[in-house]
């Protein structure tokens, strides 16, 4: 499903970015254990030749993916968890239908309870969408055209191009309507640029299934076929006219600040845009994140005719509620955006679907309840002075950083200082009364609640900045920095073992959340975030001479993790993930530091299960990142996700550690050992 509720440029820093899950069921399932798991260590590799194998090793052995998953670990085990604890919150408020209406139980129970509706979904087939088939059918201009593009972006349909509200960059104080490229059915633009076999391949299914689901809407074959031509022929110029991914890292390349006027100008069809779409009058500036990208979207409306936007149109809206309707859309969407593109064999049971799709419509809602059940309100403190202490490890590393002067560290310490923390969940809960879900079609419902969070978007125009704002919902297993808050983000859905576990050792604690705090914390540093100051603008503080070495250090990174293969042949794009690369390496010495100093008049900890509390550090940080993934898959994420594959994000950091080195007894030739000239230094 290509549903999304708006555009937003927020620059989140996302400790993972995607997920990994399993289909086992909940008997099925290792219960998160305490502290270490030494079972899934294979101790017949030496933990100075690869230490992610000696770490993971048996558990890597043992692993299968289940079939309706493309990839399994740590993360996804406390997902499941935390599914099953969603999966008795929603089954209880969905059997009623005599709660108060409006209260978020009535809602969250509601939306449940129709997707889960099967009979009725199977009877309404593609009619509960027929008026916006009727609409598209009836474009007779290109005025037509336009508002029909904004009417479909306000029930969160990815045509075109993206639309949204969003923080100045330069201005974070204020909200700003923001216009970025889009419009694209593959995952990114390289799908449709790239001529090695593997993408020919996939254009070509890609190009099979939207023939298949024209089809299904009822176009005859011979039609359907040249209609997904058509779709493919007009993804590929968006394709080409957009900026890749790496190109997107630079926060200064996607900042360019026009006047209403200036984009309305030369009988252009945006004013006609803006006004179905609901932009106030009042916005005389918007932010165009590319402009070629407009310039070829604009020679689209003059050069392609109103029949092949028809069928664009066409693609995008049941592509984007594939997902929602009966079993045939639902089945060949999963061909092929579970099958062919990530290698998932089955399809999620339906109360995962539907309650991932909850979530996403009424995440606050359904947060409230959750956090009711599933989390202890000391969670939240000891996370809190967990925080403290890596907030303080970070002051000092930087207060000794070498190659940085006097002005450069003031002005980062200032940074570090305004950062705010986000435990757990929301002070202030999202205010759902303006969002009408009832008993009626599920993909009405699921329409009703884009066009709700569209609006709400629109509404924060003109409006102080909201401080109390998540970009993640409670149950959510992962974490973010956000540049323009100048905010550290960690939801009450990672605050569980692995990661944080209040009957491990502080060793195993500080290497599994300790590391996800300091790896949120370096990202306010990373290439990008470093660009943006204490108040969340984009605002160049650094000396020239500083910069200059801070970009020497990142390029070092960027090296080292392209020589790294996530299948034969296919390398890194050192380039692609260099922020979070340098956030697990900033956050794993961050965490290191503060464990250490936790430790400081204290006698030292004995050892436990023959591993020193240092070990235990390394260890428990490995061991966080245990993953397996299915090839399509892995091919994927290296294509489009900024974080490395997690064998990486474990050998690549602690190849550069000397205090890793030190643990273990390295030599200074063995394979985990990097030589000191190619070790990046910098937080």
């Amino acid at each position: 499903m290509s549903r999304s509720s708006s555009f937003l440029h927020l620059g989140f820093g996302i400790l993972t970015t995607c997920l990994v899950a399993s289909s086992l069921t909940a008997q099925d399932l290792p219960k998160p254990g305490h502290g270490l798991r030494p079972a899934d260590m294979d101790t017949a590799v030496k933990p100075c030749d690869d230490f992610f194998q000696f770490a993971n090793g048996s558990w890597l052995n043992r692993t299968k993916i289940p079939a309706e998953y493309a990839n399994w670990g740590a993360f996804m085990e406390i997902r499941e968890h935390n599914l099953e604890t969603l999966k008795v919150i929603l089954e209880d408020v969905s059997k009623r239908s005599d709660w108060p209406k409006g209260s978020i139980q009535q809602k969250v129970g509601d939306f449940y309870a129709m997707g889960m509706d099967e009979a009725r979904i199977e009877r309404e087939g593609i009619r509960p969408l027929a008026p916006a088939f009727q609409r598209i059918a009836k474009i007779k201009n290109v005025k037509d055209l336009v508002r029909e593009i904004a009417i479909l972006h306000r029930q969160g349909v990815n045509a075109a191009f993206g639309f949204g509200v969003g923080q100045d960059d330069k201005d974070s104080a204020h909200y700003i309507a923001q216009i970025a490229q889009g419009g694209l059915g593959l995952p990114d633009r390289d799908y449709y640029t790239k001529d090695d076999a593997k993408s020919v391949e996939l254009r070509a299914k890609y190009e099979a299934h939207v023939t298949r689901m024209f089809e299904l809407l009822g176009d005859k074959p011979a039609a359907a076929q040249a209609h997904a031509k058509t779709v493919m022929t007009f993804e590929t110029r968006l394709a080409k006219a957009s900026m890749t991914r790496v190109e997107q890292r630079d926060p200064n390349a996607i900042y360019h600040k026009l006047t209403r006027a200036e984009i309305e100008q030369g009988g252009s069809p945006w004013k006609a845009y803006f006004e179905a779409v609901g932009l106030p009058s009042s916005e005389k500036d918007l932010l165009v994140r590319q402009p070629a990208f407009l310039q070829e979207l604009g020679a689209l409306t003059k050069e392609v005719s109103l029949k092949d936007w028809k069928t664009y149109l066409r693609w995008h809206l049941i592509n984007a509620n594939a997902t929602e309707l009966s079993k045939p859309f639902v089945n060949e969407h999963f061909a092929f955006f579970g099958k062919t593109l990530n290698g998932t064999q089955a399809l999620s049971p339906r109360w995962k679907r539907i309650q991932g799709a909850t979530d996403q419509a009424l995440g606050e809602a359904l947060g409230q309840l959750y956090v009711e059940k599933a989390f202890k309100p000391e969670a939240k403190q000891k996370a809190l002075t967990l925080v403290a202490n890596l907030r303080a490890a970070l002051r000092d590393r930087i207060q000794k950083l070498d190659w940085m002067n006097e002005a450069t560290k003031v002005k980062a310490i200032q940074k570090l200082d305004a950062f705010r923390v986000k435990i757990g969940y929301p002070d202030t809960w999202r205010d759902y009364s303006k969002l009408d879900i009832k008993r009626q079609s599920y993909v009405l419902n699921s329409v009703a609640a884009a066009e709700f969070e569209f609006q709400r978007g629109l509404d924060k125009l003109g409006k102080p900045l909201d401080l109390s704002e998540w970009g993640m919902t409670p149950s959510t297993v992962n974490a973010y920095y956000n540049p323009n808050m100048n905010e550290i983000v960690f939801p009450a859905g990672i605050l569980q073992a692995p990661f944080f576990d209040a009957e491990a050792d502080d060793a195993v604690n500080y290497g599994g959340i300790g590391l996800v705090i300091g790896h949120e914390m370096t990202h306010g540093f990373d290439d990008e975030g470093r660009q943006f100051d204490a108040d969340g603008n984009l605002k160049d503080w650094w000396t020239e001479a500083d910069a200059k070495a801070y970009d020497a250090r990142a390029e070092l990174v960027v090296k080292q993790y392209d020589g790294y293969e996530a299948l034969p042949g296919l390398k890194l794009n050192g380039k692609l993930t260099l922020g979070e690369n340098i956030a697990d390496l900033g956050g794993l010495k961050i965490a290191y530091t503060a464990f250490l100093k936790s430790l400081e008049g204290k006698a030292k900890p004995a050892p436990v299960d023959g591993f020193t509390a240092e070990q235990r550090f390394f260890l428990g940080y490995a061991q966080s990142w245990r993953f397996t993934a299915r090839d399509e898959s892995a091919r994927l994420r290296v294509m489009t996700d900024p974080h490395s594959p997690a064998r990486f994000r474990v050998l690549g950091p602690l190849s550069n550690m000397p205090e890793f080195f030190q643990a273990f007894g390295c030599g200074e030739n063995a394979p985990m050992v990097r030589p000191a000239a190619l070790r990046p230094t910098i937080w």
